[in-house]
């Protein structure tokens, strides 16, 4: 058995987030969503699995809802989608759009009914609302099943603690199930569980095409070989993302920080699809803050999207005033040896002074944060 698994396109989304360039950003989304397409051609992938969250909400655009139908329908592989929690089978959503009535080549998973497939038997587990706390795999029991099973689910992992911890199952949800593969949706970086001991695995494909800044491993779909039943799974990841979301947070101690941050940003790849969110905390005098805004718009003009935020970004003190405003106490008492060791004339005192000179600094940035 051969077959594709992806998930969380989340066709509609507002992306608010990307600011000025939020519309690039839902372009990129459905540009994702037809290389998908291409890549289960490339692979003659027999089938797809689409485990949920196809769409934003339900109150997206209907035309937007049948661009994607056809996207989906685009191709000669079978496409099985499943509702996620973005997108339950409930009254007034998505799938109620005649267009899912009209496709040859896709099934709306409407109910947990299994499923004959190329090669074996898939077990759907659809959403009909948006949250819930039951695991909504219960209802699978493939044990007794000598076929190849696998199955299509959207939900999170119980272990882990999260404001988006909808629909849980436990990491040992396929084997539970008796599943040799269980397809997930509702994480957006690609993540495989496998069990020491045992064959079947659950994986999240992660989304078609990165989100957000803070991802770890997104913008894939999972190619997935199975040769047998209770054979282990052979899962390629597959890039398919085009926009690369890059998160950086730096402290400045000096000129030579500033230069290896600027050596770090040229050479940030593809400058026309990569989107940074910069913040930039420390000391740095002023004779210095002309290179950073020189950085700073070089980015902003250059890169999809650029935002920097260097309001913890400090000038070093120009005496030893600020120590006065350091309360009695051991603090107040460290602060002055440390200055005490930064005036060292002696050659083999030379390098502890260094070292006390950037402490003190640091305790300086420190003050100066805890006053704003």
């Amino acid at each position: 058995m051969r077959f594709l698994h992806t998930a969380d396109w989340q066709i509609g989304m507002k992306a608010a987030h990307a600011g000025e360039q939020a519309q690039r950003v839902r372009d990129a989304r459905l540009a994702s969503a037809r290389r998908v397409m291409e890549v289960a051609e490339r692979e003659d992938a027999p089938f797809l699995l689409v485990a949920g969250d196809t769409f934003e909400d339900s109150a997206v655009d209907r035309k937007l809802v049948e661009e994607v139908a056809q996207i989906l329908e685009s191709g000669a592989r079978r496409v099985y989608i499943l509702p996620g929690n973005h997108d339950p089978l409930m009254p007034g959503s998505v799938w109620e759009h005649r267009v899912w009535k009209s496709l040859r080549h896709v099934t709306l998973l409407q109910d947990a009914t299994p499923i004959s497939v190329e090669g074996g038997v898939l077990f759907p587990a659809p959403l009909t609302a948006k949250h819930g706390k039951q695991n909504p795999v219960t209802s699978i029991d493939a044990k007794r099943r000598e076929e190849i099973c696998i199955g299509i689910a959207h939900g999170s992992l119980d272990y882990v603690s999260s404001d988006d911890n909808h629909f849980p199952m436990p990491k040992t949800a396929a084997i539970d199930a008796g599943l040799d593969y269980l397809a997930i949706g509702h994480w957006h970086s690609t993540l495989v569980v496998e069990s020491p001991g045992a064959s079947g695995v659950l994986a999240y494909s992660g989304t078609h095409e990165p989100t957000a800044f803070g991802e770890r491993d997104s913008g894939n779909v999972l190619l997935v070989d199975i040769a047998a039943r209770g054979a282990k799974p052979s899962i390629k990841t597959i890039k398919t993302g085009e926009l690369q979301w890059h998160s950086i947070e730096v402290t400045l101690r000096g000129e030579s920080d500033l230069t290896a941050l600027g050596v770090r940003l040229r050479a940030l790849p593809s400058p026309q699809t990569t989107l940074l969110e910069c913040k930039i905390a420390g000391l740095l005098s002023p004779q210095f803050r002309s290179e950073l805004a020189a950085i700073m718009e070089k980015c902003t003009s250059e890169l999809l999207l650029a935002r920097f935020d260097d309001s913890q970004l400090h000038a070093p003190p120009e005496d030893d005033s600020w120590l006065e405003a350091i309360p009695a106490g051991i603090l107040r008492t460290t602060s002055e040896e440390l200055r005490r060791r930064t005036t060292a004339a002696s050659a083999p005192a030379a390098r502890e002074s260094l070292v006390a000179e950037r402490a003190l600094l640091e305790l300086f940035r420190l003050l100066k944060e805890s006053q704003r």
